[in-house]
């Protein structure tokens, strides 16, 4: 048949094509061609139908490809041809809810240009409404209840379009045309509060809960040392940084040193958290990040933050609603749970249907590090580099927890969900089940989880389903960064973090595992020492590192002198002493975490902990890049002794020197290990967001490979997970 004939023809797109614009996009592409079928969205993503010859199909899909609307994510065009049909001009048609569905949740992204043009321009019918929005920005995966995107899918159903938004929203030319979350004054969602009046309560010391995208912020003067310190006080929350809103990036970068890369991304439509170099200055209250140098900031990314600060004019701290672990507050009900944290409650009438808190974003050495994968970034999708067999659920670890779903080619990571540790994050973990197999019609057939008996991800996949598969916490750290980078050889992998169960029953956590997606043999770790007290352990430094000393010098570590010894009274030092000796409540970890700790213990710099992550957050303030020595390490039998380089550590008469060499030596132990393995050498774990050691892992060896996409840490398990049921043997 020639080219020049027409034919009929169906083109099926699939990826982030569904709330972004895609199906006006068509349109209009369609009438600048003259040419005549339909357009419209099913499970699957986009599928349009249209009579034409081959020539002018072939141009047709290239500028699908290279015009198609920014927030849109294009993963495959197929096309065939079709029984001959007989169209009368081009139409956007009802969409087809059968079949299964495959397409890509669009994320909630900032408002976009035109329409904060808009929300400030007098003479627009918008002036200064908060909830205005577009097909090009606003809410997407906060209200969607199952796809295909449309309306009646959102929890904007309920809102009755008036005839000037039912005419925008019904115009395929039209900016709006299907946005769904489209209103205004007369037909939309409405603030509880004037905006005036909360930023007085705001400038006057209050601390205000204001509902947005994916839940509640807790907000109150940046600059005001009281207010931020009444909010630690509430929130018992003595030293963890919080993040902070400002009004555009020239207030940005009165506050910190910006890069072109992190400008990027605060300007970005997923105005992520930015976790940047504090400038020093007096424009921000002290108690905002103490200790550090560093500030997560943020640009503001709807509409009521944009009018907030055009009122406030100040930066303006803003932390999720929740309590310290558990998930973000999402309506007036859960809120009232931090009754006694805020003064006033700024709601609205529109529902959240997926709660999402904000992401958090590093830049190291040029590399972009996701710190935390939620709004605007999730859900998170990865195409994997085989196909899996069997629809796969996998749920992830304890802390920083995630879920994803795996079908065909495809992984759907839920956004972060926080800390299995209370009734009602382990509520919200199994809403987060149930939301995906909801949106996506989706059923397990198999089922993965951590290999910790007491996890309670574990304990959900016992009690929920009847037979599940366990994989080894780091294998999966491990397995994650291999799908997203598409590795299908054999790898060295490095995984760093605080606990993961091992094989053994001990905790592990400092690991070199040679991999591949059949398997993985540990082949180095680090020499396993007592936790004092096990658990406890994790928020008190001091017991790690006094464990280490009893190590090196038994019964006579109770006599020295040292920051460690001078945490504990001499009664205590005797009773963990007989602990240590006779293995009470001790159990073993290689973790690489609590090492971490043990040095902020023995160099005074940190003996309990209020968040996870402090002591080596606080260890990276010490860094000297001018000091290269570096400790001495044993390695014997696949164990690495550091048991030397701490009592070098503690001899050293300077902070800022031994903590240097104990980064060096670290990164010093990666080469070592990599250069006894002619393997690509893969890094993750928690430990690896320390931007000091990341920083020098990259300089030491720039071809590490690491995931820039998922998180580190255990946001990224469940990705492995997903990868491990491949090799389950059922």
């Amino acid at each position: 048949m020639s080219s020049l004939e027409p034919t009929t023809y169906k083109i099926e797109i699939t990826g982030t094509v569904q709330g972004v614009g895609f199906r006006p996009f068509i349109y209009k592409l369609a009438q600048t061609y003259a040419l005549e079928g339909s357009v419209s969205n099913d499970g699957s993503g986009v599928e349009i139908e249209l009579c034409t010859t081959h020539a002018v199909l072939e141009l047709f899909i290239e500028d699908i490809k290279t015009k198609a609307p920014p927030l849109s994510e294009i993963r495959e065009i197929c096309f065939s041809k079709i029984a001959p049909k007989i169209f009368r001009g081009f139409s956007i048609i009802q969409s087809d809810e059968s079949g299964l569905k495959t397409t890509l949740i669009p994320p909630d992204i900032s408002i976009c240009s035109a329409c904060e043009a808009e929300l400030f321009d007098p003479h627009n019918r918008r002036y200064l409404y908060p909830f205005i929005t577009c097909t090009n920005c606003g809410v997407r995966y906060s209200i969607i209840k199952t796809l295909p995107y449309d309306r009646q899918h959102t929890s904007m159903a309920k809102f009755r379009m008036c005839k000037a938004c039912e005419k925008e929203y019904k115009d395929p030319m039209d900016r709006r045309y299907h946005a769904q979350p489209i209103g205004c004054y007369a037909c939309g969602p409405t603030l509880s509060m004037d905006l005036e009046k909360v930023a007085l309560l705001i400038k006057e010391g209050a601390i205000v809960a204001i509902k947005g995208v994916g839940g509640y912020h807790l907000v109150c003067d940046a600059t005001n040392d009281s207010a931020v310190l009444k909010l630690r006080t509430r929130k018992k929350r003595p030293t963890k940084p919080y993040a902070v809103m400002v009004r555009d990036i020239d207030e940005a970068s009165k506050l910190a040193h910006i890069n072109a890369q992190e400008q990027k991304l605060l300007n970005s439509k997923e105005r992520p958290i930015v976790l940047l170099k504090t400038k020093e200055n007096d424009l921000l209250s002290k108690h905002v990040a103490p200790h550090i140098t560093k500030i997560g900031l943020f640009l503001p990314y709807t509409p009521i933050h944009l009018l907030l600060l055009e009122r406030l004019q100040r930066p303006m701290v803003a932390t999720s609603a929740n309590i310290t672990d558990e998930p973000i507050c999402t309506d007036i009900e859960s809120l009232e749970k931090l009754e006694g944290i805020y003064d006033y409650v700024v709601d609205h009438d529109r529902e959240i249907i997926n709660g999402c808190d904000d992401s958090v974003l590093t830049v190291v050495a040029g590399q972009t590090l996701m710190l935390r994968r939620a709004r605007g970034f999730a859900p998170a999708s990865v195409k994997l580099p085989f196909s899996l067999q069997k629809n796969v659920l996998a749920l992830g670890a304890n802390q920083k927890s995630t879920i994803a779903i795996g079908f065909d080619k495809e992984v759907i990571l839920s956004p972060h969900i926080g800390d299995l540790d209370t009734l009602g994050s382990v509520r919200y973990f199994a809403q987060n089940i149930e939301t995906l197999q909801r949106v996506y019609d989706f059923t397990p057939e198999v089922v993965v989880h951590d290999k910790h008996p007491d996890y309670e991800s574990t304990k959900y996949a016992k009690m929920h389903y009847q037979k599940s598969y366990a994989v080894q916490h780091h294998y999966a750290h491990i397995l994650g960064v291999m799908a997203e980078k598409q590795i299908t050889e054999k790898v060295l992998g490095v995984a760093f973090d605080g606990t993961g169960y091992g094989d053994d029953g001990t905790l592990w956590g400092g690991e070199f595992l040679v991999c591949d997606y059949l398997g993985y043999e540990r082949v180095f770790h680090l020499k396993p020492f007592k936790l004092l007290g096990g658990a406890k352990a994790i928020k008190e430094p001091k017991r790690v590192a006094l464990s280490l000393l009893f190590d090196l010098y038994g019964k006579e570590a109770l006599t020295l002198k040292n920051p460690t010894t001078n945490a504990f009274s001499q009664v205590e030092r005797k009773v963990h002493f007989v602990a240590w000796q006779k293995g009470l409540n001790t159990p073993l970890s290689s973790s690489m975490g609590r090492l971490f700790d043990a040095v902020a213990s023995l160099t005074g710099v940190c003996q309990t902990m209020s968040f996870e992550g402090e002591s080596g957050m606080l260890l990276e303030e010490l860094y000297d890049p001018e000091i290269t020595q570096r400790y001495s390490l044993h390695y014997q039998e696949g164990e690495i002794d550091f048991l030397e380089m701490i009592e070098a550590l503690l001899a050293e008469k300077e902070l800022h020197v031994g903590v240097s060499k104990f980064f060096n030596t670290i990164v010093e132990m990666i080469v070592h290990v990599a250069s006894v393995y002619d393997l690509p050498l893969v890094v993750s774990g928690g430990v690896f967001q320390n931007s000091v050691l990341m920083g020098l892992v990259m300089q030491r060896v720039p071809q590490v490979i690491f995931s820039t996409t998922i998180p580190p840490n255990d946001g990224g398990i469940a990705l492995g997970q997903v990868v491990f049921a491949q090799s389950v043997k059922r």
